[in-house]
């Protein structure tokens, strides 16, 4: 258990001594992943400072079966690795709906999310994440990892 104070307390003591870089003020384009995510998703990201921006995706998947959407909510800090690379982490939830042949079922979640991103000279991102999500409901009940490409417009 000291280990793991420990080295949490070196992580986020690390976070202090970073440099924050500069992010766009929005940025609206497609994540494209799986394990539930379903498949591409819409996504938002909205500057509230420096290093910190909000992430919103909206995911559907539709079959001959079912329909289904997901809202995902993020809360990230952003830092600088080198140049235009930069790496974030954050955390979040939301809340989904899927319909099996008239069986609706509605679930939430928690998910944290941790990835790298490069911004080009153009005003385009490119980032790849890793989102492992907690689900709960009869639908969602376990631990999903959803690892997915995002490319946006930055404006």
């Amino acid at each position: 258990m000291k280990k793991l104070i420990l080295a949490t307390f070196t992580v986020f003591a690390g976070f202090a001594f970073m440099n924050a870089q500069e992010i766009a003020d929005n940025a609206i384009g497609l994540r494209l992943g799986d394990s539930d995510g379903f498949g591409a998703e819409i996504s938002y990201q909205r500057a509230l400072k420096d290093n910190n921006r909000l992430e919103a995706n909206l995911g559907w998947r539709s079959g001959k079966d079912y329909d289904g959407f997901k809202l995902t909510g993020l809360y990230q800090w952003v830092w600088e690795l080198e140049g235009n690379f930069n790496w974030y982490a954050g955390a979040g939830g939301g809340f989904g709906s899927y319909d099996f042949d008239e069986d609706d079922e509605t679930f939430f979640f928690v998910a944290g999310d941790i990835g790298i991103e490069y911004r080009f000279d153009i005003p385009l991102l490119l980032s790849l994440d890793f989102r492992p999500e907690l689900g709960f409901g009869d639908f969602r009940d376990d631990v999903d990892f959803d690892i997915a490409l995002g490319i946006r417009y930055l404006f």
